[in-house]
């Protein structure tokens, strides 16, 4: 499965890429995160469904207290790109 999503809130110079691909890392999820000129981050992330919900829902709750997600606008596919790790943009 792949989830192209973008996140809003507070979401930038918050550790938030640092942690989304720490959590990826913990799901065995491969793809990439980056920071877009409006404020809000994008990111693609991919591997088993299960996995990738499970990702999901930690990403909503933020991974810390500085994290605030406000919105997240997920599109979902089961063709994969076939990312090799997860990087930082």
């Amino acid at each position: 499965m792949l989830a192209h999503v973008i996140v809003s809130g507070r979401v930038q110079g918050v550790g938030f890429r640092f942690s989304t691909q720490q959590q990826a890392g913990h799901y065995h999820l491969n793809g990439w995160v980056q920071n877009k000129s409006d404020g809000t981050v994008e990111l693609e992330v991919e591997g088993r469904d299960r996995q990738v919900h499970t990702f999901l829902n930690e990403l909503k709750k933020g991974f810390s207290p500085s994290i605030k997600v406000t919105d997240m606008q997920v599109d979902t596919q089961q063709d994969e790109k076939g990312y090799s790790g997860f990087s930082i943009k």
